[in-house]
């Protein structure tokens, strides 16, 4: 039986609603804290970027540096932050959905 006449309990709400919000926030930080890598050119250029999906650091194999052909370069480059985003977005999904799903089931939440 629901306490109150058939209405929730207000304060359980809450306590659950924060508690998802702590492990909200403690995955966001988990994400912002791993990096993920993607490549493009079989490994001539790799980007790493954290779960967030900020660029943490560029490697570009020098045989991709060709000065007659700039345009493939910036290409593989841009191919290869897409693929780290492309993981970085991925692994939010893994950490971040079931906790969002969880807030979206409870009333009053804007999920």
């Amino acid at each position: 039986m629901i306490p109150g006449g058939g209405q929730p309990d207000m304060q359980q709400l809450l306590q659950q609603a924060q508690k998802m919000q702590q492990d909200l926030a403690a995955a966001q930080e988990e994400l912002a804290q791993t990096q993920v890598e993607g490549s493009a050119g079989g490994g001539l250029v790799k980007a790493t970027v954290n779960g967030s999906g900020e660029l943490q650091g560029l490697v570009i194999d020098p045989k991709a540096a060709d000065p007659e052909d700039t345009e493939t370069l910036a290409d593989l480059v841009i191919a290869a932050v897409r693929d780290a985003n492309h993981t970085a977005q991925e692994l939010a999904q893994q950490k971040l959905g079931p906790l969002a799903q969880g807030l979206g089931g409870m009333p009053g939440m804007p999920f």
